[in-house]
């Protein structure tokens, strides 16, 4: 009787402790299936964009999309971009949006270098990554709010002056010229404006005037009539990206200036091909615009995977730019 009762209990404590290590086992699989849930979890990356109607961010886009397509298990991708170049405020409202979204990075090309950075501190304190690729945020107006943000986009002033050094073996000393410059609260239409200063002073070329066409075709037409008008021994208009050179073009035409007056861009989108081809355009600049997205949505994931801080991150990536003449 004893020893039928010795071995209930036996069996019983096995029946125990079986028990116990199967509760311990599914406790060990629920989190390590959570761990795995974490991991599995893809980073959400937001590609904020300047205006869509610019064939350039269009081509920004698409490259981020393919590179996305090729990278489906490793992050998503949303892509937002603003009608004009100069609504500033609609491009800070999409970065709220993202901040509501809870999206894990924000990859921005700014509208404006000094009107974006107080969004971008809501995003950073918000946990988000941001990274800027295109235009480069004021670094000023980033120190005075503590910020560090990785900008990742060419060398502006450096492509600028590559064309202007294409254009100036077609001018000499004392010839005039006119610059069509981008939005001119941005750090790139600065740096294109200094990098075709810069090539022009070096032939001894006269600058006639210095006005904005706000990154647009429309108003880099009106511009460019404007200086034709006033300045009639205008030998060359530099504009700040190719879109303003398709406007310049029309103006030269309208001032029956064709074959006259030299044009110059910036960005060589698929639009300003022909132009260089038969001569309307002189030269432009490719600045890689699919190359700037890729790189920049990079920097953004590596700095997730290694759980870095946005302090962590300041730095420079400068991507190529070069001179385009066919």
């Amino acid at each position: 009787m004893n020893d039928c009762h010795g071995r209930h209990s036996r069996t019983r404590r096995r029946v125990l402790n079986a028990g116990a290590a199967l509760a311990g086992a599914a406790l060990l699989p629920l989190g390590a299936t959570r761990a795995l849930a974490q991991a599995a979890k893809k980073p959400k990356v937001a590609l904020v964009m300047k205006s869509l109607a610019n064939e350039f961010f269009l081509t920004m886009e698409t490259g981020a999309k393919d590179y996305q397509a090729h990278n489906t298990g490793k992050f998503d991708l949303v892509t937002n971009g603003i009608k004009n170049e100069t609504d500033t405020a609609a491009q800070i409202q999409i970065v709220e949006q993202m901040i509501v979204s809870k999206v894990d990075a924000i990859v921005l090309a700014p509208a404006d270098s000094k009107a974006l950075v107080p969004v971008v501190k809501k995003a950073v304190d918000a946990g988000i990554i941001v990274v800027n690729i295109d235009n480069r945020l004021d670094p000023d107006v980033l120190k005075s709010k503590d910020l560090n943000v990785p900008f990742v986009g060419p060398d502006n002033a450096k492509g600028a002056e590559k064309v202007g050094d294409f254009l100036a073996k077609k001018l000499k000393s004392g010839d005039e010229v006119g610059i069509v410059e981008g939005v001119s609260t941005t750090t790139n239409a600065q740096q294109r404006t200094a990098g075709f200063k810069t090539a022009m002073q070096k032939v001894g070329a006269k600058i006639d005037s210095v006005q904005s066409g706000e990154w647009e075709i429309d108003k880099g037409n009106a511009v460019a009539s404007a200086m034709l008008n006033e300045y009639p021994n205008i030998k060359a208009l530099l504009c700040g990206n190719d879109n303003m050179a398709i406007g310049a073009v029309s103006a030269v035409r309208a001032a029956g200036k064709a074959g006259k007056v030299y044009v110059v861009g910036y960005d060589d989108i698929d639009a300003i091909k022909p132009m260089l081809k038969d001569g309307r355009v002189l030269a432009t600049a490719n600045q890689y615009a699919a190359k700037q997205a890729v790189f920049g949505i990079d920097t953004a994931l590596k700095a997730l995977s290694e759980h870095r801080k946005q302090s962590d991150l300041a730095g420079v990536v400068e991507t190529p730019v070069d001179l385009v003449t066919v």
